[in-house]
């Protein structure tokens, strides 16, 4: 029943396979709350991995992270094998990396500010169109002028600098507004607050981390911890969505290989096209439909089939369908769709059975030969063989000790950027005015002292004497007060 080129899902009338041939024609999981997509997610995640397939998926209650340890046998997992005729099953582990965006559940993951560019830091600050366009002119004027956007701060200095030069700005690129520079700065104070600040910086994530086998030829499975940041699910969708474009932009074209490079799982897909403007679901669209040829496969997983765009929903070839409610017309009327994107089967009514499926049955309907859909059936998922639920903090710990990239992004590295070229250029701007200054102040007292051309018959000192004391006391006092400033650490004579 296993088989070389193929992934078992489980048994209806007879054994469903994912052709890994056509794996990368992407796939779409869905079904209500409880009825079992996780444990579709893993089983699949592990079917990936036995074939040498890497797979990267976010681990939103931490119930994936139970692949990598040894499963242990269960008398309902023991029967449902047995159930759908699964001679081969025995408990195993797979290889997995963890990540986590703060740093706590795994190797924290990172981006800079211009890797990310402006569209998803756009969509990730919630920005209207005007401020995104004073945001688009931030990122020309840094490429203009060489400055690097590694972190927040690097953003925030840039940002002072556009608005102390608006003026100038304005005439070159468009009209920059000191409202629209404060909503921007408002939006990174929130994104600052959500933990964003563990996202940006160095050293960023190498994409061929995420594309490790190991020397017995298993993929690794790259876990994002995924429970705190499901918090900010702007964060989460804004994050998953630049994974996935640095693949299709990073990888090279490999037409339809024998089996994917890479699986990518998009679980609560809904979040990435909640209020997405039109503009970033085009984009979306667009990279699905063409990062297949760069052997990448792409898994929507949600509640329902409606949560994705048709445009992008078409994309998805490989689908399994697992329960759905339907207690108001609104939810009949989403069964009676999600039931014609099945090949029908004259042996039961889709839409019918959608409602009646048990937890871990599933509709399921995949790539054959030439490409086809098979006829979709009501399928028992086989069992995950590695554990069913989450592993405990010391094994986590233990696992991310023999991580291939333990100590590779474990401490942020902080290089010269936009924040410490600006700061420089602004502390030579207040040198040079204050020494432009200094001499307009000493030529003004040498004028008043040649203006004294008759001597004193007493010891009263004279206009230009009393000047020049005065503007040489005045200047002993800036040097002091600098001085002291200094010291006391202020950010404007500090830096």
């Amino acid at each position: 029943m296993l088989v070389d080129d193929k992934i078992y899902l489980g048994t209806s009338t007879r054994p469903e396979y994912l052709t890994l041939r056509y794996a990368n024609r992407h796939g779409l999981v869905t079904g209500a709350t409880g009825t079992g997509k996780t444990v579709t997610l893993q089983i699949m995640a592990e079917g990936f991995s036995r074939a040498g397939v890497p797979v990267f998926c976010a681990d939103i209650k931490g119930d994936l992270s139970g692949l990598s340890v040894l499963g242990t046998p269960q008398d309902f997992l023991l029967k449902r094998a047995e159930t759908i005729g699964l001679a081969e099953y025995a408990n195993d582990k797979f290889p997995a990396i963890f990540w986590d965006l703060f740093g706590e559940q795994g190797h924290p993951v990172r981006t800079t500010i211009s890797e990310m560019g402006p569209l998803l830091l756009s969509r990730l600050l919630d920005l209207n169109d005007t401020q995104e366009g004073v945001l688009n002119i931030a990122f020309r004027l840094a490429d203009d002028e060489g400055l690097l956007l590694l972190d927040l701060k690097d953003l925030r200095a840039l940002l002072v600098e556009i608005g102390e030069r608006a003026k100038e700005i304005s005439t070159r690129y468009g009209n920059v507004s000191t409202a629209s520079i404060g909503a921007i700065q408002r939006s990174l104070l929130v994104l600052e607050q959500q933990g964003g600040e563990h996202f940006f910086g160095e050293r960023a994530l190498e994409i061929a981390d995420l594309m490790r086998t190991t020397t017995e030829g298993r993929g690794y499975v790259s876990i994002l911890a995924a429970d705190r940041l499901m918090a900010s699910p702007r964060l989460y969708s804004t994050f998953l969505l630049w994974l996935l474009s640095e693949l299709f932009e990073t990888l090279p074209e490999v037409g339809d290989p024998e089996k994917p490079r890479l699986v990518f799982f998009f679980d609560e897909a809904h979040l990435l096209f909640d209020g997405a403007p039109k503009a970033l679901i085009d984009k979306v669209e667009q990279v699905v439909k063409l990062v297949r040829s760069k052997g990448v496969g792409v898994y929507f997983v949600t509640q329902n089939p409606a949560d994705i765009p048709e445009a992008v929903l078409a994309q998805l070839a490989n689908r399994v369908q697992h329960a759905l409610r339907a207690y108001t017309p609104r939810e009949q009327k989403a069964v009676r769709a999600a039931a014609e994107t099945f090949r029908p089967n004259p042996e039961f009514s889709t839409e019918a059975v959608i409602t009646q499926l048990g937890t871990g049955e599933a509709l399921v309907s995949t790539l054959e030969e030439k490409g086809v859909p098979s006829m979709v059936g009501r399928t028992l998922i086989r069992p995950p063989a590695g554990r069913l639920g989450p592993i405990t903090p010391d094994e986590r710990r233990a696992l991310m000790a023999v991580s291939p990239v333990a100590g590779l992004y474990d401490t942020a590295v902080d290089r010269e950027s936009a924040y410490e070229i600006l700061a420089r250029a602004a502390k030579e701007r207040q040198a040079a005015e204050e020494e432009a200054r200094f001499e307009a102040e000493k030529l003004k007292a040498e004028k008043a002292l040649e203006r004294e051309t008759r001597p004193r018959a007493s010891n009263r000192q004279s206009v230009g004497e009393a000047a020049m004391k005065s503007f040489t006391r005045s200047v002993a006092t800036q040097i002091a007060g600098a001085l002291v400033r200094g010291v006391l650490g202020s950010l404007k004579r500090g830096r």
